[in-house]
C-alpha cells in the first residue's frame, strides 16, 4: 500500500483549515477529548483519555497513514492555525475498491458554525480528487442528530441503520450510515436558487 499524499499546502476554505497534527497540539487534542459530546459519541472505551493515551494514538495515526490506511488532521481556524477546533480523518482507505470513510469532532467552541460541513466538504473534494475515491461513508449513532445534520448538508444520503455495528463503551451501537459519491459533492456544492 502506498504511503498517501500529506495535503500541501492545507487544504483550507479561508475558515477552516486542515493540517497535519503538530506535537504542540496534544494539550488541545486532550482538552477536545474531555468534552462530555466527545466522549459521549466518539470515546468507544471508558478508559480515561490521558496525554500518554493521546500521544500513543498519534504515533498509531503516523503509522496507519504510511500504510495508506487513514489520514488524520487538525481542524484548526484558518485566521490562526494554531487554534485547534477538532480533528478529522478519511479511514478505512481502499484504493483499489475506492472508497473510505470521513469522520471528525469538534471542540465546544467551534460547534454551531458550519465548521464541520466545512471539513467534511473539504475532506471529501481532497478524497475525490488526489485519492480518486469513488465513495465515502460517513457514520455516527442513530442519536447524534448533530452528525446527521452535518451529513445532509455536506451531501451525503442515508443508507439505513446497521443494527448492533459496533462495540461501544462496554455494549453494542446500532450506526446510521450515509454515502456520498462525487455527483452528489458536485450537486450540495451548487449555488442554492431557493
Amino acid at each position: 500500500m502506498p504511503v498517501l499524499p500529506v495535503p500541501d499546502p492545507p487544504l483550507t476554505d479561508d475558515v477552516v483549515a486542515l493540517r497535519v497534527w503538530q506535537a504542540g497540539d496534544i494539550e488541545q487534542r486532550l482538552a477536545g477529548y474531555a468534552d462530555p459530546e466527545f466522549q459521549r459519541f466518539s470515546l468507544s472505551t471508558s478508559e480515561p483519555v490521558t496525554a500518554a493515551r493521546v500521544r500513543e494514538q498519534a504515533d498509531q495515526e503516523k503509522r496507519e497513514w504510511e500504510r495508506g490506511e487513514k489520514v488524520s488532521l487538525a481542524i484548526v481556524d484558518a485566521a490562526d492555525p494554531s487554534k485547534v477546533w477538532g480533528g478529522c480523518s478519511v479511514y478505512d482507505i481502499d484504493l483499489e475498491q475506492q472508497r473510505a470513510g470521513v469522520g471528525y469532532w469538534l471542540v465546544p467552541q467551534a460547534r454551531g458554525r458550519g465548521a464541520a460541513s466545512r471539513t467534511v466538504r473539504l475532506l471529501a473534494h481532497w478524497a475525490f480528487d488526489v485519492l480518486d475515491i469513488a465513495r465515502l461513508e460517513l457514520t455516527c449513532a442513530p442519536d447524534n442528530i448533530a452528525s446527521q445534520r452535518v451529513a445532509v448538508r455536506s451531501g451525503f444520503f442515508l443508507e439505513g441503520i446497521m443494527r448492533s455495528y459496533m462495540r461501544f463503551q462496554g455494549g453494542r451501537r446500532d450506526t446510521m450510515l450515509f454515502s456520498l459519491l462525487p455527483e452528489d459533492l458536485r450537486e450540495a456544492d451548487e449555488p442554492r436558487t431557493d
